[in-house]
């Protein structure tokens, strides 16, 4: 037996080969195949054995690495600071660990601080109001999945910061006299949605705007006119699902584009057309998927089934992007980080998903992870939970 027969991915008929003298691009892209499949040969049988390994999901590992980070603040994301509590969280929340009493106070009154007078969070203390630290912050306090994250959030400055960044062609812009782009309004109809205080004088013309972003390749760029990009085609469908639009896409050409960001050698998916896998468009692409699922349900026609390759993409995360001592990397030359790990497990949590059995999972029972809420990349505990607290509010 050998890496063929063993693996969807590293399949020695969709490597790149090439001779002659090469690009940048080609190189870098050779290179990264060759990479990937040094990873795969490692599960190989040793001397005194027959059997290929499984690949393994170090859980404890992963755990340690992302808990040991969540205090921790380099100086050049010191403007990041919701986002290490995001993706630390979230990651946690996905490993299945368990927050103390102490610890969830602890992240409460550290995000409070971060919150703006004007409505919205900073990315840090004393920081002006930005969309992007403010969806990282509102995320991270559902994910707790208690009432006194929850209660800190003030809803009404929050509902002033987001209508003062709307703008009247239906963009966002990412803070006051700051830059337009997808992500401005994915994060703020997010975190709208989510705290119910969604109304539609934050979403005059912003259906438009969205779609006005779509490529002639299918996915959608940062904002009119520009390449189409992994990270900003989720932002866009998440966006168009929130509001109930996501009808208004071209889909045809949407799933064409996606498909082909799925590597076929790595089994994990690039950004942009021509570019390398990267751990983190696992969740950024694979996610779309289930929001374009969601509106095929909604419009009561059959789903896609499965329009990617699962079993592959874990194999590129579980292979090639755990680090031996914890956490996720971009591909295997690259460090950990937390964005990977975040992005990384939620990717997976996506592939997952497609196996309601969870028999075929890779990893076995132990890689198991629990199911995510597509839109906000949060779990789905934590999404009903968030969502039944604030439904109350309004009630009252």
């Amino acid at each position: 037996m050998n890496a063929n027969v063993l693996f969807r991915s590293f399949q020695e008929k969709f490597q790149l080969c090439i001779e002659e003298r090469t690009t940048p691009t080609l190189a870098s892209q050779i290179r990264v195949e060759d990479m990937c499949q040094d990873e795969a040969q490692k599960l190989g049988p040793k001397e005194d054995e027959k059997e290929w390994k499984m690949p393994f999901f170090d859980r404890d590992h992963h755990l340690a690495y992302t808990f040991a980070d969540l205090s921790k603040c380099p100086t050049y994301l010191d403007a990041s600071r919701p986002w290490l509590c995001y993706w630390s969280v979230h990651s946690l929340n996905l490993l299945n660990h368990t927050f103390s009493h102490d610890m969830k106070s602890k992240i409460v009154t550290f995000l409070k601080t971060c919150e703006s007078p004007e409505g919205g969070y900073g990315g840090g203390p004393g920081q002006i109001p930005h969309l992007a630290p403010t969806y990282a912050a509102v995320l991270a306090l559902a994910t707790l999945r208690c009432e006194e994250a929850l209660a800190s959030i003030n809803r009404e400055t929050l509902a002033n910061f987001l209508r003062s960044v709307h703008q009247t062609d239906g963009s966002y812009i990412m803070h006051t006299g700051g830059e337009v782009d997808m992500r401005g309004v994915y994060c703020a109809l997010a975190v709208a949605k989510l705290t119910k205080i969604l109304d539609q004088s934050m979403i005059e013309n912003t259906p438009e705007w969205i779609i006005s972003c779509q490529t002639y390749e299918g996915g959608f760029g940062g904002e009119p006119g520009t390449e189409a990009h992994g990270g900003y085609t989720f932002c866009a469908m998440g966006a168009l699902t929130i509001l109930g639009k996501a009808k208004l896409a071209e889909k045809d050409s949407l799933l064409k584009w996606l498909s082909n960001r799925q590597m076929r050698f790595e089994g994990g998916f690039c950004g942009r057309s021509n570019k390398l896998v990267d751990a983190c468009y696992s969740f950024w692409q694979g996610a779309v998927f289930r929001l374009i699922d969601m509106e095929l349900e909604k419009e009561e026609q059959p789903t896609l089934g499965l329009a990617f390759d699962t079993r592959a993409l874990e194999e590129y995360l579980l292979i090639c992007c755990q680090d031996p001592r914890g956490g996720f990397r971009d591909k295997p030359d690259r460090p950990r980080d937390l964005y990977h790990t975040c992005y990384g497990l939620s990717g997976l949590a996506v592939a997952q998903s497609y196996d309601e059995s969870k028999q075929l999972i890779l990893g076995g029972e132990a890689a198991c992870l629990p199911p995510i809420d597509p839109v906000l990349n949060i779990t789905a505990e934590s999404e009903t939970f968030a969502s039944s607290y604030f439904e109350r509010l309004l009630s009252r």
